[in-house]
């Protein structure tokens, strides 16, 4: 007892927050504060629910690059922890932190929010769309942030409310069924996790006396067998598997991501699936590293499955919106491919490839959506020659395509590059069957957009609009950044990096976190110089 307590000693006094304003917890309480304004207004003000929606998604942003500017580069740990004590006879409190993980997915849907509420406009009652996306907003800021189990535990559940009403009320033909299915497969997911949750909480307390849900505290002792590591390793990856979501419990995923509306689409697997990547990273490697590496060639085979099994079936599609969500399935196989070879160059390009994934995907989406209002159609036989008519269109198009291809120069490109080479150091056949896999991206993603953009151009799409400079304006911010990560990708990786050498140290050495406590007014000591880096070829 005496033993476990003073190992957790410098962590739980790093991890208190100092004095200062609570930016994180404003960071998530600013969308929730933006669905309750939205939810009094009167439903006929459409224009200023509309306008109020996109500022205070703006406001998020503007916090979230104030965090970003206030972030210590080169400081492994948590940092900004803003903690207050909620349910005190549980051990259950109000605590968030970021670190570098964590840093670039929160500015990801700082900046994906405001971008689908312009990009992805509803003319039915915008003012429940918007209030559901201000709240959904909350829920996933919240998710990538908490650092209490139970926190985390309910910000990962809100996100289902939300996300069922934006597909079902908004969504396209089959939006009920759709809905549904994302319902009943994420739920269930998450009461197999949270019998999980209880377990672990439950096994520390018997072995410590302490009854705590704080991430941090938890990890520092390891107090179950590797069996029972094992099965609650699962019981976590179940509900991860589904949000990504992985191979083989995917399936809800194509028709949810083409009956959602536009935005929705974009947030569904531009944010809401990096929830899942994220949770695997942050709670499976830190409470069970054991496990995670016992069932890494586990991991490793399902990931390489999707991404063949993703690029096969999206070569099949006819349907434009369905061919992006099984390439989505790809992309999220090579970022779990990334993960867990367990190597800093591996989990740094999971990392980034959650980043990068957000971005092109969400343009892909949002030019989808663009099209389907010009023509009310996403089948790749009733469109054909429209670079004639939209040049602009089809330029946008082809840089978003060519990142998710992986183009040197593209931010694709860089994560793949780390997460193959990351891979190959310690398990490389893995990573010979995942570059198969982005030899047919390239196969379908070109004949794709060779079906959509050339060709004969006959009928309505001899007269289809180009870009107008609102949808021009609402995509240049994710192509600037797609081309801007492509060349120079250091000021991301700088920050990813210390974060990940602690998480792969961790798992290597089944060790307890340790953040050196800083003494008031000295500096800080970053952790990634205190935890050695991996060997480079490390399993």
């Amino acid at each position: 007892m005496s033993g476990v307590a003073a190992a957790a000693a410098p962590v739980l006094a790093a991890a208190h927050p100092g004095p200062g304003f609570p930016l994180l917890t404003t960071l998530v309480l600013i969308p929730a504060g933006g669905a309750v304004v939205i939810a009094a207004l009167p439903r006929a003000r459409q224009r200023l629910i509309e306008v109020l929606g996109v500022a205070f998604s703006v406001a998020v942003l503007g916090f979230a690059v104030f965090v970003a500017v206030r972030f210590r580069v080169g400081d492994g740990g948590f940092q900004m922890v803003s903690q207050h004590s909620w349910i005190t006879q549980f051990g259950i409190s109000w605590k968030l932190g970021i670190d570098g993980i964590s840093l670039f997915l929160v500015l990801m849907c700082g900046v994906l929010f405001p971008v689908a509420l312009l990009g992805g406009r509803v003319r039915s009652n915008p003012k429940g769309f918007v209030a559901w996306m201000l709240l959904l907003e909350c829920a996933c800021l919240g998710s990538f942030l908490a650092l209490d189990l139970f926190l985390f535990f309910l910000f990962f559940e809100l996100t289902l409310v939300p996300t069922y009403f934006i597909i079902g009320g908004w969504g396209h033909e089959r939006r009920g069924n759709a809905a549904l299915k994302f319902f009943l497969y994420t739920f269930l997911g998450s009461a197999v996790m949270l019998v999980g949750l209880l377990t672990v909480v439950y096994l520390h307390q018997r072995s410590t006396g302490h009854l705590t849900f704080d991430l941090v505290t938890l990890s520092a002792t390891q107090p179950f067998s590797s069996t029972v590591g094992i099965v609650l390793f699962l019981a976590f990856m179940a509900a991860f598997a589904v949000k990504a979501p992985i191979f083989p419990l995917h399936t809800w995923s194509p028709p949810a991501y083409t009956e959602a509306p536009a935005a929705g689409s974009v947030i569904l697997a531009a944010v809401m699936a990096k929830i899942g990547s994220y949770g695997i990273v942050r709670f499976d490697f830190e409470l069970f590293p054991k496990a995670a590496a016992q069932l890494a060639p586990t991991m490793l085979t399902l990931a390489a499955i999707g991404i063949l099994y993703g690029a096969v079936v999206a070569a099949a599609q006819r349907d434009l919106k369905r061919m992006v969500a099984y390439s989505s399935l790809t992309n999220l196989g090579f970022i779990v491919l990334g993960t867990f070879a367990i190597t800093t160059q591996g989990v740094s390009g999971g990392v980034l490839q959650m980043l990068n994934h957000g971005l092109f995907t969400a343009a892909l989406f949002l030019l989808i959506g663009f099209i389907y209002e010009r023509r009310k159609t996403w089948q790749t036989n009733d469109l054909g020659g429209l670079q004639k008519a939209a040049p602009i269109m089809a330029g946008v198009f082809t840089v978003a395509m060519m990142a998710s291809i992986g183009l040197p120069g593209l931010n694709g490109f860089v994560g793949e590059f780390l997460i193959l080479i990351g891979t190959f150091l310690s398990h490389r056949w893995w990573a010979v069957a995942a570059t198969i896999g982005v030899i047919f991206a390239a196969i379908y993603l070109l004949w794709a957009f060779q079906r959509v953009f050339h060709g004969r151009t006959t009928g309505p799409n001899l007269h289809i609009p180009d870009l107008s400079w609102r949808e021009r304006a609402v995509v240049a911010p994710l192509i600037l950044a797609i081309v801007f990560l492509g060349v120079y990708p250091r000021p991301v990786l700088d920050r990813i990096t210390p974060s990940v050498n602690r998480l792969v140290s961790h798992v290597e050495h089944g060790s307890t976190y340790r953040q050196p406590a800083v003494a008031k007014g000295s500096s800080a000591v970053p952790v990634s110089a205190s935890v050695p880096a991996p060997a480079p070829g490390a399993p």
